[in-house]
């Protein structure tokens, strides 16, 4: 059973309207497909196939292994976004607080909050989609005798 773009982005926009808990607020559709979303679209494929002609087990693997390729990379996204904050320890920079107003401090520290790197700044933590600017330390020479 073959799925078109079109199948796929409308099944990540359906799944990402009936995700929403509760609110009224219009949530606007996904445009890329997560893990659940794949495993979602892997189960309906199996439910759905015809008994009579079903899925090649070629056809079969290879979505596993893109499976496997969409879960490395995630994970790979992951390590990238913690080596990123870990590189600006000691660094001054400038972020975004709540209220929309710039905070400049020194990096003092990396803390994972649910999976997701947050820099401590002055005691508190921001995520790296606060980030505004980095400032790096001038460099001193000594000149030697």
């Amino acid at each position: 059973m073959q799925i078109d773009s079109n199948s796929a982005t409308s099944f990540a926009a359906q799944s990402s309207t009936q995700s929403a808990t509760g609110s009224n607020a219009i949530q606007l559709p996904q445009q890329t497909l997560g893990q659940q979303d794949f495993l979602n679209l892997l189960v309906t494929q199996l439910q759905n196939q015809d008994p009579m002609n079903p899925m090649s087990n070629t056809d079969f693997v290879a979505q596993m292994a893109q499976f496997s390729t969409l879960s490395s990379m995630n994970t790979m996204q992951s390590n990238m976004a913690e080596q990123q904050a870990n590189g600006l320890i000691g660094l001054t920079v400038g972020v975004n607080d709540q209220q929309g107003n710039l905070v400049t401090g020194t990096v003092t520290g990396v803390a994972l909050v649910n999976g997701s790197p947050q820099l401590e700044i002055n005691g508190q933590l921001y995520g790296l989609n606060q980030l505004l600017t980095v400032t790096t330390p001038p460099v001193t020479t000594t000149s030697a005798n």
